[in-house]
């Protein structure tokens, strides 16, 4: 409020002459209170009023030498009423608030292409440290705002051909997407799809035929038979513990015969275990670095030869080593790879080996002339785990993009893309019925995925940390027959033969076979042969860093035993093919097993 000249003061000091003076300028708000007071002195009430009015009429012209001023140069509002004057302060709150509302207003472009051409066209950097998509549209819309404020142009050397170059690289990219990429091959590579086709067909045909008869089972009998393995499975419990290296365990893996459990250290050795007593019975060198990736041939311990080729390990230094059971050296080596090897496997025919590396590329081998048959690009980012379905005819791969592939050996084409995880898939596995795909990954969850339909049919909220690595169990060897002896030794001879085409150089019809399945090819679709075939892929086992290593049953995918004895990261697991054990490898340098009460 503005305050009254000291002549309207004096003029109500005369109108109540017993009305104490005031001792300061009298303001608008003090107006009442004298009329109060002259109230009180039975003074008139009407001549007051009057005496007021006359005084206030005569300030209206008057400016207060100090800090008054007229009405006249007031802004009246709405009411009549007084704006109070604004602070610098609250001044600049507003002008912020408009600049915002101005900005809102602007179209910056959304597509992140778009925005970099723009700071450009600006003469901005394009992009700071550490500025993502989001933060780098953010700055130029600041930088629009600014410019209009200033009157320049927002659109700076933007025309109408460099929207249409937009739209052009829009639809350049809408036209990679849709483009199909082939990759050249080798010379070998052609002659390498025909034998995988005519290897894989006659396999693909035989369980196709062995899921048929499993169908034909009274649907109950079935139930029954998976109910009783699952009572099974949920009386594993803790079987023994070894320290394997000076340095953590990174991979574990079983050979074929169940008789043999290898494991790769942070140290670059990878030593083979006695099972079930935990004896160590061979240390393999060749690795400078870790050692990322463990794979048996699989006729190793069964068909081949200790001399022959047993055993590929990779490691951290990219390299691929070859081994045999005769010697700590290897007797071979894959070369090409220019960075860290992730994962290794061999093809189910033991011909070839399939490489993943963080070159963001996957190769296959040749596993007996050491020759790279295909350099397969198709991950933006470094490629972590590579598995071959039991048929041979698909491989899948996945990585650090999140990002899972499925490719056709025949072809050499991506025929699915599993895409469901928001971290890196850091493991898979094929189930070996042929069609159930599981992976893992940094998200702490396990999906499921159906080649068939072509999408993931289940997600597994599996653990709390990250997922190291997922084990379908797989009857072999050792399950409904006699298996190998528990004194069996690396230099025994093998207990099983190839077909009689062996020496033939790429026939399809050289095919390891055990007694179990010469048996199966004269029995119906009954007896044990029919049990192996229900319970084959029954349960799902997996491993992570939240020191856990759990038991899921196929197809519903509940949780049947959480693995007890187990402390710090479980950096991998594996299930021996007759089922009898489990093994983890930690990173408290040690291995464990588990085997049933």
């Amino acid at each position: 409020m503005n305050p009254i000249s000291n002549s309207a003061s004096n003029n109500i000091n005369n109108a109540s002459t017993s009305a104490p003076a005031p001792s300061t300028r009298l303001h608008f708000g003090a107006i009442d209170a004298a009329a109060i007071a002259a109230q009180s002195s039975s003074v008139s009430y009407t001549s007051l009023i009057q005496t007021v009015t006359e005084s206030f009429l005569s300030s209206m012209s008057v400016i207060s030498a100090s800090t008054g001023r007229s009405l006249d140069e007031l802004d009246s509002g709405p009411s009549g009423l007084t704006h109070v004057p604004i602070g610098s302060e609250q001044r600049a709150i507003l002008d912020d608030f408009e600049r915002k509302k101005r900005a809102r207003a602007l179209a910056v472009p959304t597509n992140d292409n778009k925005v970099r051409r723009r700071l450009r066209r600006y003469g901005l950097p394009i992009t700071l440290f550490g500025e993502g998509p989001g933060d780098r549209r953010d700055r130029l819309r600041d930088v629009m705002t600014s410019r209009f404020e200033g009157g320049m142009d927002i659109d700076g050397e933007e025309t109408d051909d460099s929207d249409s170059e937009d739209d052009s690289d829009e639809s350049e990219d809408e036209q990679e997407i849709d483009e199909e990429f082939f990759y050249p091959g080798g010379e070998y590579l052609a002659e390498t799809r025909r034998y995988i086709s005519q290897w894989s067909l006659p396999r693909a045909s035989k369980r196709l035929a062995a899921q048929r008869a499993e169908i034909q089972v009274n649907l109950i009998s079935r139930k029954k038979t998976k109910l009783e393995w699952f009572s099974h499975l949920k009386t594993f419990s803790f079987s023994a513990s070894q320290i394997g290296d000076e340095r953590p365990l990174g991979y574990c893996r079983f050979s074929p015969n169940s008789r043999l459990l290898a494991t790769g250290s942070w140290s670059g050795l990878c030593k083979l275990w006695s099972i079930p007593d935990a004896e160590r019975v061979l240390t393999l060198k060749g690795q400078k670095e870790r050692v990322s990736g463990i794979a048996f041939h699989p006729g190793s311990t069964l068909s081949q030869t200790s001399g022959s080729l047993n055993l590929v390990t990779s490691g951290m230094d990219g390299k691929v080593n070859l081994h045999s059971f005769e010697s700590e050296l290897p007797i071979g080596e894959l070369v090409g790879h220019e960075m860290r090897v992730a994962r290794v496997n061999f093809h189910p025919s033991g011909r070839f080996i399939g490489t993943a590396s963080f070159d963001k590329t996957w190769r296959l081998w040749d596993a007996e002339t050491s020759i790279e048959l295909l350099m397969q690009l198709g991950h933006s980012r470094q490629v972590f785990d590579i598995g071959f379905q039991c048929d041979g005819a698909l491989v899948a791969t996945a990585g650090m993009d999140a990002i899972g592939r499925v490719w056709d050996l025949r072809s050499g084409r991506s025929i699915m893309v599993l895409q469901g995880h928001v971290k890196p898939i850091l493991t898979l596995d094929w189930s070996p019925n042929g069609h159930i795909l599981a992976t893992g990954s940094e998200d702490n969850s396990i999906r499921i995925w159906d080649v068939r339909q072509a999408k993931c049919t289940y997600t597994i909220p599996a653990h709390t940390n990250l997922v190291s690595n997922v084990k379908f169990w797989s009857a072999g060897d050792g399950y409904e027959s006699k298996g190998a002896s528990l004194n069996w030794k690396l230099t025994d001879s093998p207990r099983f033969r190839r077909g009689d085409d062996e020496d033939v150089d790429m026939d399809p019809s050289a095919d390891m076979r055990d007694d179990d399945e010469e048996e199966d090819d004269k029995e119906d679709s009954g007896g044990l042969s029919l049990k192996k075939q229900l319970l084959t892929g029954g349960h799902l086992v997996s491993s992570s860093y939240d020191g856990t290593c759990k038991i899921f049953s196929e197809g519903d995918w509940k949780p049947l035993k959480s693995l007890a004895g187990l402390e710090g990261k479980v950096m991998g697991c594996d299930v021996s093919n007759d089922g009898k054990f489990i093994a983890t490898a930690s990173y408290d340098r040690t291995f464990k097993l588990f085997s049933p009460e």
